[in-house]
């Protein structure tokens, strides 16, 4: 975010885009990072009270809705910058990507509100603690004693249309980018055309791919100390991964940071 806003163009869309999902990174850390810390260093164990589960979860749901959306966002955004280069000024003007920036905000909240109102319907009787360093819902609701059929079903409807839009936003971007960049004769061209989205599908298939196999892998592999393992990497390591692998494959970014450090070496 600091290269991106003393040293990179801020209202670039691409570095617009990747400063919003820098923040988004941040505060989905934020949200569980510092509970996870304070188990492990303070209480030495890994559990959660189900009170502090409820402001935790609003803001996982809020970073996690919001994260696939701003990839799905900066997706469609190599699209143009691939597909209608000559087009991309004006189709990503500053206006426009405000507002697809907000949108993904608003579906990220929206995503929140829902699910969140959702889970503070379910009865947890005597329950007070689950096994988590952080609010996943698999525990949480397995935790609870009354009836959760129809919050499992409800919560799994709202997880599955935000998600499946997102993915295939995302899906349809990426598709008339492989036929557009196929189309390119030589090799030189189809290389540069696909590095410049290469970082962005790292993130995503780090992200969907994790999450996926959390949530649909079945029961008979299924264990306390694999979801934390799995919950770790995709909550925490792969928003501490987003600046790293940005950083790695973009040559703007990379020259940017150098450019940084060597100001902070002479003052």
């Amino acid at each position: 975010m600091m290269v991106i806003r003393t040293d990179l163009h801020p209202h670039s869309p691409m570095y617009f885009f990747l400063f919003h999902l820098a923040l988004v990174d941040i505060c989905y850390v934020t949200a569980v990072f510092p509970k996870m810390l304070v188990n492990f260093l303070v209480k030495g164990s890994i559990i959660i009270a189900v009170n502090a589960c409820m402001t935790q979860m609003f803001f996982i749901f809020l970073s996690s809705g919001c994260e696939v959306f701003m990839l799905s966002v900066m997706a469609y955004d190599r699209y143009v910058a691939i597909c209608n280069p000559l087009k991309y000024q004006k189709a990503m003007s500053k206006h426009f990507c405000y507002q697809l920036v907000g949108s993904a905000w608003a579906m990220g909240l929206l995503y929140s509100v829902l699910n969140t109102i959702l889970v503070l319907s379910i009865q947890f009787c005597g329950h007070t603690e689950i096994k988590h360093f952080s609010c996943e819902l698999p525990p949480l609701l397995s935790a609870a004693c009354s009836g959760t059929f129809l919050s499992k079903l409800i919560l799994l409807f709202s997880a599955v249309i935000f998600g499946s839009s997102s993915f295939l936003l995302t899906l349809i971007s990426y598709s008339y980018i492989i036929a557009t960049v196929l189309k390119i004769q030589s090799a030189e061209g189809r290389h540069k055309a696909f590095s410049t989205c290469s970082s962005h599908f790292t993130v995503v298939g780090l992200l969907y791919l994790t999450a996926l196999f959390q949530y649909t892998k079945p029961k008979s592999i299924s264990s306390i100390i694999l979801d934390q393992v799995l919950s770790t990497q995709y909550s925490i390591l792969t928003c501490m991964l987003n600046p790293i692998i940005y950083s790695l494959k973009n040559k703007d970014v990379k020259t940017a940071l150098g450019r940084i450090l060597e100001k902070l070496q002479f003052v």
